[in-house]
């Protein structure tokens, strides 16, 4: 009745006739319906389905980086905005992306470090460059991130290099 009452109510010109197919077309539908219910469909779990978040959630992050260093031109001020409310919009749904550029580093920190560089200009360990980020999805961390760590030079590393 339902979908009667919507087509009665538009314009004859506009109106769609009822599909009629011959009893050829319709064993052929049911042949093909048969067919796909024994396909069997499995589901991405959820492993899978962070990892692709966790990607683009990285991809996100590299390309608003990418365009923080070309510079501030019309079409990167405009590329910039659908950057932003693409994060936006995930981090509303709850995706978190965390960059740890310039933050102290400590040893528990849930972070992969790459390489520890030597740096007398830094009093304690300090994270100097973001390679990967942490995403966290629901606050719960589905891509760990990867860092370059500056560490204070010790004296002993000073006069180890003055004997040599």
């Amino acid at each position: 009745m339902r979908t009667w009452f919507r087509q009665w109510r538009q314009h004859r010109e506009i109106r769609i006739a009822e599909p009629s197919f011959s009893e050829e077309q319709c064993r052929e539908l049911a042949e093909l319906a048969a067919l796909l219910d024994r396909i069997p469909v499995e589901a991405p779990g959820p492993e899978e389905d962070t990892k692709a978040l966790a990607e683009a959630a990285t991809s996100l992050w590299r390309a608003q980086r990418k365009l923080t260093q070309a510079g501030r031109s019309a079409e990167n001020r405009q590329t910039g905005r659908y950057l932003r409310t693409c994060a936006e919009a995930l981090a509303a749904a709850g995706l978190v992306v965390q960059e740890h550029d310039g933050t102290a580093f400590s040893a528990g920190r849930a972070l992969d470090v790459l390489v520890y560089q030597d740096d007398p200009g830094v009093s304690e360990e300090t994270i100097v460059e973001t390679v990967r980020p942490s995403v966290y999805y629901h606050d719960q961390q589905i891509q760990r991130g990867e860092v370059i760590v500056a560490r204070p030079t010790t004296e002993d590393t000073k006069e180890s290099d003055g004997d040599a």
